[in-house]
């Protein structure tokens, strides 16, 4: 009877495995059943996830298209504008208005904590720090090593500092620039170094040394393969990287370099820093600040996605001459200005952009300076002020042949040997002729002016 009970046990055992690993079989094949059956052994390609465009906040889409850019009407100011020219542009999402005070803003005190935070966390690895205070700045690699990846652990492991990894910041301990609230003597020291010396102190009010905050970010350079002689191979991309260093703060010294025997101190003073200027286009940011603004944008929303496991975006760039110019006419083919007629004022009499209306008279249009970055209508594609207000920075070089030898799909000439781009839509101090669409200028990237802001435009999938 147990020989009975025992054979009895054994087989029950065997039935249970045997039951185990069919299912397990089974649950396997139905896994792999669609890459098994579904393409019936034909090339059907690999399946990607669904895909929506996913509008940018603060911008809207600019559907593409084909327009007749350039000057139809005589070259009274001798600007060498593009001569009437049919092209094609593509899709792109484009900000509604200019860059303001406040998001520009953003990107400085971003970079500002972010140099301080490295410096203390390089002061705390200096010395072994762990007490509260300066200790709370410690790289989070460093502080947080057992909870490495095994990825992570293979990249430091492997390329030592060369990988990004290494050496997270810390951003979850609050930094403070208040004097009353420094941690520690350490502390103190390093927040010291970005003020002036106190002999540089108006009316002994520490100030900081803007020229301390600089943005270093890398560039591939794509126009650098199509003047290569020989074959090129844009997927080793090293050759045509380069590391850049950009100092961000705005020149807010343009209010009185570009008005001599004028007295524009109070906006010297106040139209970056005070509050009631936050809704008002940035100014007195050259070229490559607003370049390295864009990147930094890229980045700063790449990284944020790339926590929560979702796809990175298309970097946010500053519009090619022909983008602007597509987007400024809202949708109208022949328009002059981005309202459409050729009239500067309404039905009511009120004038449809900041701009110069008569010599001498700034006050006219009931605006001496800049206004409000949503300010006026908007045109066809809800963008404000494509023309007054500021002049915007394009990422076209000023070449005033360009348009003979330029394609018509996408053509923008961006050369970064020519120092002259080029600025569209005028601006508060210029006259009528500036804030037609055709009109063009150009200034040299590294100037800042009062009158040049921008705003950035991003790339988008197929859209039809």
């Amino acid at each position: 009877m147990a020989y009975v009970r025992k054979l009895h046990t054994i087989l029950l055992m065997r039935f249970a495995i045997i039951t185990t690993l069919f299912f397990a079989l089974v649950l396997l094949m139905s896994f792999n059943l669609p890459l098994m059956q579904s393409n019936r052994g034909e090339l059907t390609g690999v399946r990607a996830s669904k895909f929506k465009v996913e509008k940018p906040y603060g911008m809207t889409l600019i559907s593409g298209g084909a327009i007749v850019v350039g000057s139809t009407n005589d070259e009274l100011m001798n600007l060498n504008s593009f001569a009437p020219k049919t092209v094609s542009v593509s899709s792109f999402f484009m900000d509604e208005t200019e860059i303001t005070n406040g998001e520009y803003m953003q990107f400085v005190k971003w970079v500002r904590d972010s140099i301080a935070r490295q410096l203390l966390a390089e002061r705390n690895q200096e010395l072994g720090a762990t007490q509260a205070g300066i200790g709370e700045f410690a790289y989070e690699n460093n502080a947080d090593s057992e909870n490495l990846s095994e990825y992570e652990t293979y990249m430091i492991a492997t390329y030592g500092d060369e990988y990004p990894g290494t050496k997270k910041l810390n951003w979850d301990a609050p930094l403070t620039w208040d004097f009353g609230e420094y941690y520690d003597q350490d502390y103190a020291e390093i927040m010291d170094y970005f003020y002036l010396p106190p002999s540089e102190w108006l009316m002994g009010i520490p100030k900081l040394d803007v020229k301390k905050f600089k943005y270093r970010y890398m560039s591939v350079d794509y126009d650098r393969p199509q003047n290569t002689v020989g074959p090129t191979d844009m997927l080793n991309q090293e050759p045509f990287i380069s590391e850049k260093e950009i100092e961000i703060y705005p020149d807010t010294a343009v209010w009185i370099k570009d008005f001599y025997y004028s007295y524009n101190e109070p906006m010297h003073n106040n139209y970056f820093w005070h509050p009631a200027y936050r809704d008002y286009p940035v100014v007195g940011v050259n070229w490559h600040q607003a370049n390295a603004f864009c990147q930094w944008r890229t980045n700063f929303k790449n990284i944020y996605r790339i926590t929560r496991g979702q796809m990175e975006v298309s970097r946010f760039r500053l519009p090619s001459e022909i983008e602007w110019e597509y987007a400024a006419r809202g949708g109208i083919k022949s328009g002059i200005y981005p309202w459409g007629t050729n009239l500067l004022i309404d039905e009511r009499g009120r004038f449809l952009a900041n701009f110069k209306p008569d010599r001498g008279d700034y006050t006219a249009d009931y605006a001496l300076y800049s206004v409000e970055a949503k300010s006026y209508k908007p045109n066809g594609y809800n963008l404000y002020n494509m023309a007054g207000n500021v002049s915007e920075w394009t990422n076209t070089s000023y070449v005033w042949n360009s348009s003979e030898y330029a394609p018509t799909l996408n053509p923008n000439l961006d050369t970064e040997q020519d120092t002259r781009k080029v600025i569209k839509g005028g601006s508060w101090k210029d006259v009528a002729y500036f804030l037609q669409v055709s009109s063009r200028d150009y200034e040299y990237a590294d100037s800042a002016k009062s009158f040049i802001g921008f705003r950035a435009v991003q790339d988008v999938g197929p859209i039809r």
